[in-house]
């Protein structure tokens, strides 16, 4: 790897030897993936993906005390992954037990060293850091340091940011000197698609089956995918990012995709159009049938699987603003139509605090909370990884949530059936 003359002084230690230390980690992360140089990072704020104060982190404690202690600070503010605890989400005691005593345990320790090492504020706490009520909206070009794979996603795609799937800790990094290995995602070449995914339904695919399929086929690929503007149209409004959002975090976390192109849509795609896509290209065509077959594909992890649902989380990757207002009308209309006045189990929908905030302020949010439904900040992943709640039967429609945990998968319209006691 070449470094300029600023990067070797660094690797040197002309800035201290916890800088060098940083310097030489990514210098070697970048050597792994045969990178020839290290580039400026050029968005203003970097998304940490490690937000969660567990008890067995302590490794990544004591390296963010290292920093802390040598005066080494973030060069760009930061926004981080959703905390893991809001008491207002349902937990029995024993569950709360193993939250508060044995898994959490160090979460205000680490949202300390969080602030002091430059946290955007004390509310910058989301997977969808990009969304206006958070602030973290990196520009088209912007070079980024991100981890947190849902976000790296839609930094790519829906916004034409350049990142490549980091992992944790190495986020941080790239932020603190200012430079990320240039290889992947940031590269025009590593941008090329090297699939073409045609969409042949007959209505519009759910976002995050549609998402799981593509990823599951192509991979860590760049997919490009023909004649989904048909059903989300070719104006990137607040319907089609939603959209995008749930469809990026499907293809990120079923497969490995870093990025994808919507044909007439996606900005690189408006830009730049099929010269994207390589010679020799593979061809994914995704019809009702192949939707249909990777759903019920899903495995069921349940110990009963015919058990009663006890709990349903909606909004993971979190959802925004108008995904909160469309919800609480479909669950108005759908529980009127059932004879009911409130969910007929308990109901989670997570959003960014910045969301929730914006959404108090609207005369939704009493209209949503006189449905029994109840809104969180939390990431559900968090929560699913006690082992006394993996063991409940809880349903989502996240596809990401069902890849990690035991949660099971039904499309938003099952959902809102099910938790509003109609019938499948």
């Amino acid at each position: 790897m070449i470094l300029t003359a600023e990067q070797q002084a660094i690797l040197d230690g002309k800035k201290g030897e916890t800088l060098a230390k940083v310097m030489k980690t990514l210098v070697m992360y970048g050597d792994a993936f045969e990178a020839e140089k290290l580039v400026p990072i050029t968005s203003k704020y970097n998304h940490l993906v490690t937000s969660f104060g567990l008890k067995v982190m302590s490794p990544v404690y004591d390296l963010m005390q290292q920093l802390l202690d040598a005066g080494v600070c973030s060069e760009q503010k930061f926004s981080v992954d959703p905390r893991p605890l809001d008491k207002n989400v349902p937990a029995n005691m024993l569950q709360n037990l193993v939250f508060n005593k044995f898994m959490y345990t160090k979460q205000d320790f680490y949202e300390e060293q969080l602030e002091k090492l430059g946290l955007m504020d004390k509310n910058a706490f989301s997977c969808t850091c990009y969304m206006d009520e958070v602030g973290n909206k990196p520009k088209k070009g912007d070079v980024l340091s991100w981890a947190e794979s849902s976000a790296v996603v839609y930094a790519n795609s829906v916004l034409g940011a350049r990142c490549n799937r980091n992992s944790g800790i190495i986020d941080i990094m790239g932020s603190i000197v200012g430079f990320v290995p240039y290889f992947g995602l940031l590269t025009d070449e590593g941008r090329k698609a090297t699939w073409v995914v045609k969409i042949k339904t007959t209505k519009k695919p759910e976002a995050q089956l549609l998402g799981s399929a593509i990823g599951m086929k192509v991979m860590e690929d760049v997919p490009y995918v023909v004649g989904l503007d048909k059903w989300i149209g070719n104006e990137l409004n607040d319907s089609a990012c939603a959209y995008l959002k749930d469809f990026g975090a499907a293809t990120a976390s079923n497969g490995a995709v870093g990025l994808y192109h919507i044909e007439n849509l996606t900005p690189e795609a408006v830009e730049l159009g099929e010269s994207l896509i390589i010679d020799g290209a593979k061809e994914y065509v995704i019809d009702d049938a192949e939707l249909e077959r990777v759903k019920n594909n899903y495995p069921v992890i349940w110990k009963n699987p015919d058990a009663a649902p006890k709990l349903c989380f909606v909004g993971c990757p979190h959802l925004s603003l108008e995904q909160l207002r469309d919800w609480t009308v479909n669950i108005e209309a759908e529980l009127k139509k059932n004879g009911k006045k409130k969910v007929t189990l308990s109901t989670v929908f997570t959003a960014a605090p910045g969301v929730l905030e914006a959404f108090e302020k609207t005369e939704y949010a009493a209209r949503l909370k006189a449905t029994g439904v109840i809104t969180s900040y939390i990431c559900p992943l968090m929560y699913m990884n006690n082992p006394l709640c993996k063991k409940m039967p809880v349903i989502t429609s996240s596809n990401k949530l069902r890849t990690y945990t035991s949660a099971r998968y039904y499309t938003d319209a099952e959902i809102l059936k099910m938790i509003t006691g109609g019938k499948n």
